[in-house]
């Protein structure tokens, strides 16, 4: 099993959650977070001051899939999560050893 995260543009997150659900991945966990990498920050105004924003808003999804399922997986949120603009955002895949289903006691993929 391997765990999928994606940190997106929040006004994406519906495009990429219908995107997985079509692929039949339904249970995922988004986070609102904040962050930046090269796209930095920017300068806003308020009430004429003019201040620097270092953390833009992303959100962070997190999705656990058997191993099978990665490849279309990190390939589904690429393309319903580019703009091609800067800050579209990264995925990372790690290897889940062990996932339990607290309702049930399902084990690794029945629990998925």
């Amino acid at each position: 099993m391997k765990k999928v995260e994606a940190v997106i543009k929040p006004f994406k997150l519906d495009d990429v959650r219908e995107a997985l659900s079509d692929l039949g991945i339904t249970g995922m966990t988004a986070i609102e977070v904040k962050g930046f990498g090269r796209q930095k920050g920017h300068t806003e105004l308020y009430r004429g001051a003019e201040y620097v924003v270092d953390f833009l808003p992303k959100v962070k999804l997190e999705i656990v899939v058997k191993d099978e399922d990665v490849e279309r997986c990190v390939e589904t949120i690429t393309n319903a999560a580019r703009t091609g603009k800067i800050g579209d955002g990264k995925i990372f895949v790690t290897t889940v050893e062990r996932v339990v289903r607290i309702r049930t006691g399902e084990i690794d993929n029945d629990a998925i």
